[in-house]
């Protein structure tokens, strides 16, 4: 179950921990158990620094499967809150090392304002994350919300395999991956990063945390701030800090809609990458210059200062001043908005093929959308469910031919077009079927099904800019030629403007011209 170059790579690790820590298995029986017991003790064998007694037991944890993570704090074994009940294998193994890392003493993967922000949390929170061990976007909730847990006593974090708990998921009525569960209740479904985390605890818990202190140490004036970090946002960063600048670049996530792509092979120069190493790769070319990065932190709000600069307000109580600012906030995926849709997501309703597909191993599904997207999906659901019907509303699809043809060679993949999805049905918290009409006939239909795949474009991020500087119908930001807004010393690219074509390369393109014409802006001053 686990080779020995992960063993390796543990061992090579646990020299960055300053302080031991300890596995505590639960008590119990559980045909996986005896698994479990070995992997922990092969990891334990790696290092001093890591101690495991699968005899000592506790009956506070949740199975004969579940063990905690506890840290050694001044001779003191202490409860870090970090809990996983199942065997974290397949992507959830990232999270085990860093929960191992961290819970020993190494630095967090945190914004220093979201570190204080969570600190000053002030009630019990107890999390449960349901995971399927072959979701890539699930161990980004798990680490976030195990970080959480180490940050604060009242903060607890269970990382779930749902596989091996089928009674609690189908309890549950969990379709879907990364579920979220708090204080025992539905909190969130499907991939969320850690900035919207946040923002759903503030909007459920509005007197759950203080206001920034004004004694903190706010950042100091900044030439350009950078709103985003796709691969239009990273280039305009990369750009403004080769021109000398004082840059910050304020994000969700380092590479926003690109990081949960599966294959790029238009990536000119690059053959074929993915999502995840163009998204390290970012990371690391983001390193070599001078920018000030708050990563996993949100926009809240851009005023106007006196010296007609602009305030950046952001969701950790912290704000800072600047002279400029480029927004590529990028998009998000599109909702059908039909009934049915919102109350049914995890439930049968899905964004994410890749990490949702599993559930569906065996049923028949529907994928909503004809372009690149919805018959990429189709393709990877095709080998796990056991039909696929997709529904283009256009009376073509509009997928790239040499896709098109690799679906139609699959015996279970169905195309439909002049399909408008009306609606989609639930029975006892599970999708049932999807009602939709042919538009070029009237007639209405409604197939049998057992899950929806929506896969209809995106939509622009520009919920917090609304009123403040232009949008076109769509809701995407107007530009000129060199990428400038309707205000002065504003500046937009990539998928979150009107620019056509929404495209790596074309988005990496705008970046950068944004930034020159930034500089521009400023030298002009």
């Amino acid at each position: 179950m686990i080779d020995q170059n992960l063993l390796d790579a543990v061992k090579s690790y646990s020299e960055n921990m300053t302080r031991p820590i300890t596995f505590v298995l639960g008590s119990g029986e559980h045909e996986k158990r005896s698994e479990l017991v070995e992997f922990l003790t092969k990891i334990a064998g790696t290092t001093d620094k890591i101690n495991f007694d699968a005899q000592a037991n506790d009956d506070s944890l949740p199975s004969a499967i579940s063990f905690a993570v506890r840290s050694h704090i001044d001779d003191v074994i202490t409860d870090t809150g970090i809990v996983f009940s199942g065997i974290p294998g397949g992507h959830e193994f990232t999270s085990l090392i860093l929960a191992i890392l961290q819970a020993g003493g190494h630095t967090l993967k945190l914004d220093e304002g979201i570190q204080k922000l969570i600190k000053r949390f002030n009630k019990p929170l107890q999390f449960q994350t349901y995971v399927s061990l072959s979701c890539h976007s699930c161990p980004e909730v798990v680490q976030a919300l195990n970080q959480f847990a180490l940050l604060n006593d009242d903060i607890s974090n269970e990382m779930i395999d749902g596989a091996l708990f089928q009674e609690q998921v189908e309890a549950n009525n969990i379709q879907g991956v990364p579920a979220v569960f708090l204080n025992g209740k539905p909190f969130a479904n499907g991939l969320i990063d850690t900035a919207k985390l946040i923002e759903k605890l503030q909007d459920q818990f509005p007197d759950l945390l203080a206001e920034a202190s004004d004694d903190e140490e706010q950042l100091e004036q900044q030439d350009v701030t950078i709103i985003g970090a796709g691969p239009a946002g990273v280039a305009a960063a990369i750009y403004t800090a080769r021109k000398g600048l004082k840059v910050t670049m304020v994000a969700d996530r380092i590479g926003g809609q690109v990081k949960d792509t599966q294959d790029i092979e238009n990536l000119i120069s690059v053959p074929l990458t993915n999502g995840t190493d163009l998204s390290t790769n970012f990371v690391k070319h983001l390193g070599e210059y001078n920018i000030t990065l708050k990563e996993h932190v949100s926009v809240k709000e851009i005023g106007e200062t006196k010296d007609e600069n602009y305030s950046i307000h952001l969701n950790t109580g912290e704000s800072f001043e600047t002279r400029s600012i480029i927004l590529a906030t990028g998009a998000q995926w599109r909702k059908l908005g039909v009934p049915g849709e919102e109350e049914n997501v995890g439930k049968g309703v899905a964004y994410c093929a890749h990490c949702d597909g599993p559930f569906f191993k065996g049923k028949d599904i529907s994928v909503i959308g004809g372009g690149n997207s919805g018959v990429e999906a189709a393709l990877d659901l095709s080998g796990i469910v056991k039909h696929v019907t997709v529904l283009e509303f256009a009376d073509e699809l509009k997928a790239d031919q040499v896709l098109i043809n690799k679906a139609k060679e699959k015996d279970n993949i169905e195309f439909i077009t002049s399909a408008a999805t009306q609606e989609i049905k639930a029975t006892d918290g599970k999708v049932t079927s999807i009602v939709y009409q042919d538009h070029s006939s009237g007639e209405t239909h409604e197939l049998d099904l057992s899950g929806v795949f929506v896969q209809i474009g995106l939509v622009p991020n520009t919920g917090f800019i609304k009123g403040f500087v232009d949008l076109n119908r769509f809701g995407e930001i107007e530009i000129d030629e060199r990428c400038r807004t309707d205000r002065k010393g504003i500046f937009a690219c990539g998928d979150v403007t009107t620019v056509p074509f929404k495209q790596i390369n074309i988005a990496m393109g705008e970046g950068s011209k944004a930034a020159l014409s930034a500089f521009e802006y400023l030298v002009m001053q």
